[in-house]
């Protein structure tokens, strides 16, 4: 017996790796600060909860309709239509089971063998894997750290052919936390207009997640709704990773789409996580506004702290909660420090290269974490960094 042979081609995400050898190492007595997951450390809101709850005791248990209730959808485009500045209708959204499934179910219903797909590299890796999976040809768009993490839009431009069927961009990004400029989306969605033939992802998961300006969105230019899918959801914003919700807006033909491989995949997700979502998205935003305040205050901490370490340099990350720091002075490649430094400093990170091989030289720390296990994982790499890279010199 064995595997299809697409299989082979089918990537993973790194992040649950790294936990799962964590949490041994945890189970073995070691203690381990946990860096590498994308996850925030807060708990979901008490009213979102309570609204969990109220639908439950409502009898909200039962099967729903593929693309979403009617009203949670009602709720997810009057949301994107007042964020972003452009009209959309309820029957424009599909409610799905986490962000992941509007990347895949996106790229099963446009890509076809052959077709290319432009991506951001380093980049969010379920990208590459699923263009891989389908048959499609990946085309990375290197993401630049000399550019304060954006990418060179005359490069961007160079990369579209006749052939692009979809170009995945992510504003702010994982791993990096940076955001395209006004300046670059300017240039995309102009170089997008001699393509009309390629749609768009915009990956705005982080939407909510900006420190510096506020969140812009390609969305807002002319003739881009019509050829543009949305991701968003609930994970990041108000720290709901394992009510697994997430949706996209984008043109009916398209969601319709995506409805029908729902049915297909998962059937509907559960009526009360529903609520909660309406909830979330209407009720009270203070929570949201406490978070990003403590995840930029725990940023300032870790960018300092990775600036003091040996053979480490860190740009300063506008959104999300992820610092990129370069790791080239240490003379360790980005895997071999990942896995030192989990073994012997006892700090969980990802290698950059888990994001695609433009990574190479990098690694990923998630911020979301206490400030008090931030310098304590900061102390343990600056005790052990002399001794890993006096060992790479020999």
């Amino acid at each position: 017996m064995r595997l299809a042979k697409s299989f082979s081609r089918l990537g993973t995400e790194t992040a649950f790796e790294v936990l799962a050898r964590a949490r041994a190492l945890e189970a073995q007595g070691r203690k381990i600060v946990h860096l590498e997951i994308g996850e925030p450390d807060f708990d979901t809101p008490a009213n979102i909860r309570d609204a969990a709850k109220k639908a439950l005791d409502a009898g909200h248990t039962h099967y729903g309709p593929s693309a979403g209730l009617p009203d949670t959808r009602k709720a997810i485009a009057e949301y994107v239509s007042k964020s972003r500045g452009v009209s959309y209708a309820a029957e424009e959204t599909v409610i799905v089971p986490g962000g992941k499934p509007i990347i895949f179910f996106t790229i099963l219903a446009l890509v076809e063998p052959g077709d290319e797909v432009i991506y951001p590299n380093p980049g969010f890796p379920i990208y590459e894997s699923m263009i891989n999976y389908v048959g499609g040809k990946p085309v990375p768009l290197p993401i630049r750290e000399e550019l304060d993490w954006d990418f060179d839009a005359e490069e961007f431009e160079k990369l579209l052919t006749p052939k692009t069927k979809l170009v995945i961009l992510n504003s702010p990004a994982n791993p990096t936390g940076g955001v395209m400029t006004k300046e670059t989306m300017d240039r995309v969605a102009k170089a997008l207009a001699k393509f009309p033939d390629a749609m768009l992802l915009a990956d705005e998961i982080y939407s909510r997640i900006v420190y510096e300006g506020k969140h812009l969105s390609l969305l807002a230019y002319p003739g881009m709704k019509e050829r543009t899918i949305l991701l968003d959801g609930f994970s990041k914003t108000w720290a709901m990773t394992g009510w697994r919700l997430g949706y996209g807006v984008g043109p009916k033909w398209l969601i319709d789409a995506i409805a029908k491989l729902s049915t297909n995949d998962h059937s509907c997700v559960p009526a009360f996580s529903q609520y909660a979502a309406i909830e979330a998205l209407t009720g009270p935003q203070d929570s949201v506004t406490a978070m990003v305040a403590e995840f930029k205050r725990r940023r300032d901490v870790i960018v300092k702290g990775l600036n003091s370490l040996p053979g480490v340099t860190c740009k300063t990350p506008k959104a999300a909660f992820y610092v990129f720091p370069s790791i080239k002075g240490t003379g360790l490649t980005s895997k071999t420090l990942a896995d030192a430094l989990l073994a012997q400093a006892g700090v969980a990170c990802l290698p950059g290269t888990s994001f695609g091989a433009m990574g190479e030289g990098y690694l990923r720390f998630s911020y979301a974490n206490s400030v008090a296990n931030i310098e304590t994982a900061l102390a343990s790499m600056k005790a052990a960094l002399p001794k890993l890279s006096a060992v790479a010199a020999k």
